[in-house]
């Protein structure tokens, strides 16, 4: 086994070492001599203090052959006698980090070779349900290792950039900065899932839940650095966690992957970071979530629910380090969030268009689904009044029985910058957008003809399907149960009446943490919505976007011009973003 170059080791105890000497000399010492590595027990580690942090324990030889020299070595270092069996460090917590096992791997962003360490497979819960997805990758720029920076970051300073790679609410592993792992997302498609395929055994209807990894409506990109890969050639600590999903079984055909579970995973995830954060290389406190789809929505409710006693039982059943799982900040691509409310907002928008067409899967409304569009149209300006959502100048964003008012006048001045923005990029419309442009100036747009522009994509109900379709209503199933309606107005509207838990139900919308006691949310905030995604309505991330302004936090949002349901497809907007929070 190669010994990698080590750093400084204050803060040794003296008695770990020979008298006059340092561990990290002892393999020049043994140099020849066939010998394998095991860490340092806790006694002889650097103790962790507010400006340093320990990420270069000495590597303890184990000694294959006996010799003299080596039996003297062993005597004089009380600890490398202690630690000559890995059964002396057995007493070891489940969830500590173990900084020996790991390998050092490349890859090229923009012409330049990236050396990193690649720490993989950390279970990050005491008590696992499924190891594979309950689990982080841990990517960190091997300078960090040199006593070096990298963009002007320590080891001490740098930010956690920590990708999901969920999508559809599916399973998602612990993502990697392979090149061309996957467009759209980061660290590339989940188990089964490659590029531009449909998942086996999910049918295309099932695809209301965000769409997998890999069916996205964005820039291709395949065979480009994907954000873990770019983030650590900018000194950027990469934690890429996995996280159960909604189709989950185990031996005895249970279920294990309904919802709280994924948001669950990625919390315990971030309390592993936390709880090793004097062992592991970057800075906790500046975690930075990012995620497309689902995993955007994923990313919205860890930042939204730092704390938050909701997930208490959850976590401590799996047995997750028990300290804090708030961030830093929070990227979030196209999420599919605000369920219990998507339907209503989705016929605000697309009520009126009958035909419905996306993923392969194409059809006219019944008229008993234009009655409940309608319905559920009526439905929406009193959720939105009862929010009471302000503009920064304290004008309140409200809708009338109609679902016009200040807070459609919103959405379409997102709409409209998104279309000035293209415009003066040089982008030409085509005259049915809906939009008047004068003097190559957008000046309004008719939100009923955009909506008729982009199109409808989903049935009515588009999210809890009356027939229990969707894949969201298989996200709120339970372990014995495979789908369930999680409204009130799908399961009267249906013939299976069956309503999921409201406290599960409450444990996957972020706006029902927001401002509440005990919870921390996250500071700094990205979200991007295509003006084409069609996976759910304008309106959801307009009102996460308001909601998390109107309670403190610092919101930066768009809605890309021609752009479908995707993420990662602005990178260098994205860290452009994470630079300027981070410094």
């Amino acid at each position: 086994m190669r010994v990698l170059p080590m750093a400084h080791d204050a803060g040794v105890p003296v008695n770990c070492y020979p008298s006059g000497s340092a561990a990290p000399h002892l393999p020049r010492l043994l140099h020849g001599v066939s010998f394998s590595l095991w860490p340092t027990p806790p006694e002889c580690r650097p103790a962790a203090t507010s400006t340093s942090k320990v990420i270069n324990t000495p590597l303890i030889p184990t000694l294959r052959c006996g010799t003299l020299l080596l039996a003297s070595l062993a005597t004089q270092v009380p600890c490398l006698a202690q630690s000559a069996s890995p059964a002396s460090t057995s007493h070891a917590s489940p969830l500590a980090f173990d900084a020996a096992k790991f390998a050092v791997k490349k890859l090229s962003v923009d012409g330049r070779s990236v050396s990193y360490r690649a720490y993989e497979g950390l279970v990050t819960v005491a008590n696992p349900v499924d190891a594979r997805y309950q689990s982080l990758n841990f990517y960190v720029p091997v300078e960090y290792y040199e006593g070096k920076t990298v963009g002007g970051y320590t080891a001490d300073s740098a930010p956690i950039f920590f990708p999901n790679t969920v999508g559809g609410y599916m399973p998602g592993l612990a993502g990697s900065p392979a090149i061309g792992s996957g467009p759209g997302l980061p660290g590339g498609p989940g188990p089964g899932m490659p590029p531009r395929q449909l998942p086996a055994g999910v049918p295309p209807h099932e695809l209301s839940a965000g769409g997998p990894p890999g069916m996205t409506a964005g820039p291709d990109l395949d065979a480009k650095p994907n954000a873990m890969a770019l983030a650590l050639s900018k000194g950027y600590v990469v934690a890429a966690p996995g996280a159960r999903g909604r189709t989950l079984k185990d031996s005895a055909g249970n279920y294990t992957g309904k919802a709280p579970a994924c948001i669950v995973d990625l919390k315990a995830a971030v309390r592993y970071l936390r709880l090793n954060d004097a062992l592991m290389p970057g800075d906790a406190e500046k975690i930075i979530s990012n995620g497309t789809s689902a995993g955007g929505a994923l990313s919205a409710l860890l930042g939204a629910t730092g704390n938050a006693a909701d997930y208490t039982p959850y976590l401590k059943a799996l047995g997750a380090a028990d300290t804090r799982d708030d961030i830093f900040a929070a990227s979030c691509y196209c999420p599919i969030t605000n369920l219990d409310n998507a339907d209503a907002a989705y016929e605000w928008l697309f009520n009126g268009l009958n035909t419905y067409s996306g993923r392969g899967v194409q059809g006219e409304l019944s008229p008993d689904r234009i009655d409940l569009s309608r319905k559920l149209k009526a439905l929406f300006p009193a959720y939105v009044n009862s929010l009471a959502l302000h503009a920064p100048d304290g004008t309140p964003l409200t809708l009338t029985p109609e679902g016009t008012g200040p807070f459609a006048d919103y959405v379409k001045a997102l709409v409209l910058a998104s279309a000035q923005a293209a415009l003066a990029s040089g982008a030409t419309l085509t005259g049915n957008e809906g939009i008047t442009v004068k003097d190559g100036t957008a000046t309004t747009v008719d939100l009923a003809k955009f909506a008729a522009f982009i199109t409808r994509m989903k049935a009515t109900p588009a999210f809890d399907d009356t027939t229990l379709a969707t894949g969201e209503n298989n996200l709120f199933g339970t372990a014995a149960v495979d789908r369930q309606h999680f409204t009130r107005f799908a399961a009267d509207h249906s013939t299976d009446h069956t309503l999921a838990d409201a406290a599960v139900v409450r444990t996957m919308n972020p706006l029902n943490h927001l401002g509440q006691p005990g919870v921390t949310t996250a500071r700094h905030w990205r979200l991007r919505h295509g003006t084409i995604d069609r996976d759910t309505s304008l309106a959801i991330p307009a009102i996460l976007a308001l909601r998390l302004q109107n309670t403190g936090s610092q919101v930066d949002l768009a809605f890309p011009w021609g752009v479908g349901h995707a993420g990662d497809y602005d990178l260098a907007e994205l860290f452009a973003w994470m630079e300027r929070i981070s410094r």
